[in-house]
């Protein structure tokens, strides 16, 4: 799994730009996913919809939520793993729509994420980010 940290890692830095997914030009936090699973995969298993900010939240539907079930494996109960990918909702009783991957466990936990009006940056995994967890995934094996 380092190697999949290393990866969101070298993500660091780039801009955020939303519905985008391209190394060091601009990414949202799906986009930062998308280009981890090509640099592990090649080819997306399928293509992107256009969606806008508000995406899903007028219907109340956990898109995200399945389609990240749908391409990865859920994590088990156990304990957070370096390069998992986190799912977070960002407030109560919104929908399930920002992602995360796991960068450092033990005292100082951390996450790489893209993040509006930052880009990808890498961040404490702090109390209140833990408890906007809802769904941790794995990378399928490639």
């Amino acid at each position: 799994m380092m190697h999949l940290v290393a990866e969101a890692r070298s993500w660091i830095g780039t801009p955020y730009g939303h519905q985008a997914s391209v190394k060091g030009a601009g990414c949202d936090c799906l986009g930062l996913i998308r280009g981890i699973w090509r640099s592990l995969h090649g080819d997306e298993p399928t293509v992107i919809p256009r969606y806008a900010d508000d995406w899903s939240e007028p219907q109340g539907e956990e898109v995200l939520w399945a389609a990240a079930r749908h391409h990865m494996t859920a994590a088990d109960d156990g304990p957070v793993k370096p390069g998992q990918v986190l799912l977070f909702r960002m407030r109560d009783g919104a929908v399930a729509k920002h992602l995360g991957v796991i960068s450092a466990i033990g005292s100082a936990p951390a996450f790489v994420h893209a993040y509006s009006r930052h880009g990808v940056v890498e961040s404490p995994l702090s109390d209140p980010w833990k408890r906007r967890i809802v769904a941790r995934f794995e990378f399928q094996k490639g």
